[in-house]
């Protein structure tokens, strides 16, 4: 074919650069040859710490080693995430997000059978053992569990700093990926529009017919080059900033969180990742409801208790701003954007990797063959990317229009009915009157599943109408006792679960030190 696709050429490195070459250079057509150019004078910004349970998937099917990406990677163990303080402001209000899913979800929907017991137990801690395992500090595997194998569903906090190192050593070494060193100066075309080559400082001219925008916010391609429009989402997700610190353990405190803890603020929210050998804590908060100065009093105040005062004033704190959104369209002519390149919100639920991932994974597999099916695999996928980003600004929001905290003006304002999307409105309605579940799933790989919204939902303390659940369990009285009893077996079973887990089950830290000590099984 005369304009066979077989030279992809992916311009910036960082995660998503890396992330992309090896996806695509993995599992494209064996004819598919995959160069990257990147910066020396670009620094990646380095913060995207937390992964979904999506990285394991990925990481095997480039062909890494789970054991050397611990030990490379000051890598941890993340099962969801923790929220505290999002609902009101009390010191026990907290719940779990975690990555299990409830028992037995697409043959059962528990969530109506646990209703008439919610002032008694949690959701999470009702329909699953993640969240007792959690607090626990356990980790979601054993030294015995094969690499990628899982007790509990898991994914990553990971070193964005060393993540990167790694996945080019291994692309360029393992998957020949043609690395250039260099910073491009020019953009060039087709007749067509079409990006030709572009040309750069060290190399010259690099040709392609298949180019990818890995340039992070400055979407040098996408961007700058084909100016596509921006579209902001402010009006919706406030936070525009986020200024991010490092800290060490405290001494004899070598307990690794295996979740991300999301610390609700006055004007924003706090993050607390732990790895092996630090922790990475950062403010995201709206600067038009408070300054830099407060932002960074608070997160100051949030590391004091931990490193010491004298300490916490000291540790350097590093400013990132953002305008939340995404490009109108992210495959435009033979030009795709992934990552900050195509868009940025808040790192709320951690879906900056996870749509590198998926992105990735799309042009990898329907790979076009030749420039006029890649008009038709970009229509696809721009229409299934505008899906997903539709999804993560919904279920951000849900964090937000959930809470009952009303002392700040940042935290009404969030609950205004015109900062909320009609889609999400449609949701909380339905909601009201019957639980979210499968039917709540539109495409055969969501950003996020219902069981997600679950967890919200009802970790903040919503409620759905007792009746209205009773109609979705059936109307018929034998299937609602058939039910009925299968419901009430299952939240035996999970108590069962926890406590057999928690005898199995070693701390993270251990299990951590086991890994980089003998290595998981590779089979």
């Amino acid at each position: 074919m005369a304009d066979q696709i077989t030279r992809v050429v992916i311009v910036g490195g960082g995660s998503a650069g890396w992330l992309a070459a090896g996806i695509i250079a993995a599992t494209s057509p064996a004819h598919v040859q995959v160069t990257l150019i990147e910066s020396p004078d670009v620094a990646p910004i380095g913060v995207g710490e937390g992964t979904w349970p999506t990285m394991r998937a990925t990481l095997q099917t480039i062909g890494i080693s789970e054991t050397d990406f611990f030990r490379e990677c000051d890598a941890s163990f993340k099962q969801g995430s923790k929220f505290s303080r999002w609902t009101s402001l009390s010191k026990d209000d907290d719940y779990y997000h975690p990555f299990t899913a409830p028992a037995k979800y697409h043959e059962i929907n528990l969530a109506p059978f646990w209703l008439p017991f919610k002032d008694k137990i949690d959701f999470a801690n009702a329909v699953c053992p993640q969240a007792a395992i959690c607090d626990l500090g356990c980790a979601p595997k054993q030294i015995t569990t094969p690499e990628f194998g899982a007790v509990l569903n898991y994914g990553y906090h990971l070193d964005a700093g060393k993540f990167a190192p790694f996945l080019h050593k291994h692309c360029v070494e393992k998957l020949g990926v043609n690395y250039i060193s260099a910073n491009v100066t020019a953009i060039n075309s087709h007749e067509n529009g079409d990006i030709k080559s572009v040309t750069t400082n060290a190399q010259g001219e690099i040709v392609g017919d298949l180019f990818v925008d890995c340039t992070g916010l400055s979407s040098m391609l996408l961007g700058k080059h084909y100016d596509v429009p921006f579209i902001s989402q402010q009006n919706i997700l406030f936070n525009d900033s986020a200024l991010a610190v490092q800290i060490p353990y405290a001494e004899g405190a070598d307990t690794i969180a295996s979740y991300t803890l999301s610390t609700a603020q006055t004007n924003g929210w706090i993050w607390d990742i732990g790895l092996q050998s630090r922790r990475g804590i950062g403010h995201v908060f709206s600067s038009r409801y408070t300054t830099d100065e407060l932002a960074e009093r608070e997160l100051r105040n949030y590391i004091a208790p931990v490193v010491g005062e004298k300490i916490a004033q000291e540790l350097p704190v590093r400013k990132i701003a953002f305008n939340p959104g995404h490009r109108e369209t992210f495959w435009h002519k033979n030009c795709v954007a992934i990552g900050l390149a195509a868009g940025f919100i808040e790192p709320l639920e951690a879906t900056a990797l996870v749509l590198i991932e998926l992105s990735a994974k799309m042009i990898a597999e329907q790979f076009p063959a030749n420039r006029s099916a890649m008009d038709i695999v970009a229509k696809r996928f721009n229409t299934t990317l505008r899906h997903h980003w539709k999804q993560i600004i919904d279920f951000l929001k849900l964090h937000y229009v959930l809470t009952k905290r009303t002392d700040t003006e940042y935290w009404r304002d969030n609950c205004l009915a015109n900062t909320i999307p009609d889609s999400l409105h449609e949701l909380l309605a339905l909601w009201r009157v019957q639980s979210p579940w499968l039917y709540d799933e539109m495409l055969r790989e969501e950003m996020f599943p219902s069981a997600s919204y679950q967890y919200i939902y009802y970790g903040m303390k919503a409620i759905t109408d007792v009746t209205g659940a009773s109609r979705s369990i059936g109307s018929g009285k034998h299937l609602h006792d058939k039910k009925l009893r299968k419901a009430e077996a299952l939240f035996m079973e999970n108590a069962q679960h926890i406590q057999q887990l928690k005898k199995v089950l070693q701390p993270n830290r251990e299990l951590i030190e086991k890994i980089k000590h003998h290595g998981l099984q590779t089979i």
